[in-house]
């Protein structure tokens, strides 16, 4: 059961970890957009350093999920 659960956990957190990524990357887009206005920049680039975070954050439990399912 306990494995079960992990494997869930595992699939949730890269889940997360996929849609942080992605997020990162349009915010990305978005600051490098030299037509943006510099605010909306800014805060992309604010917005992409979180994400990242996120994104770290997440693939580290994934990990994590991923060895506690194979025990």
């Amino acid at each position: 059961m306990e494995t079960a659960k992990q494997a869930i956990n595992y699939v949730a957190e890269s889940i997360q970890g996929a849609t942080s990524g992605a997020s990162k990357e349009t915010n990305k887009q978005i600051a490098k957009n030299d037509e943006a206005p510099v605010s909306t920049r800014l805060s992309a680039t604010k917005d992409a350093i979180g994400d990242k975070f996120d994104e770290s954050a997440h693939n580290n439990k994934a990990e994590a999920h991923k060895e506690l399912a194979k025990n």
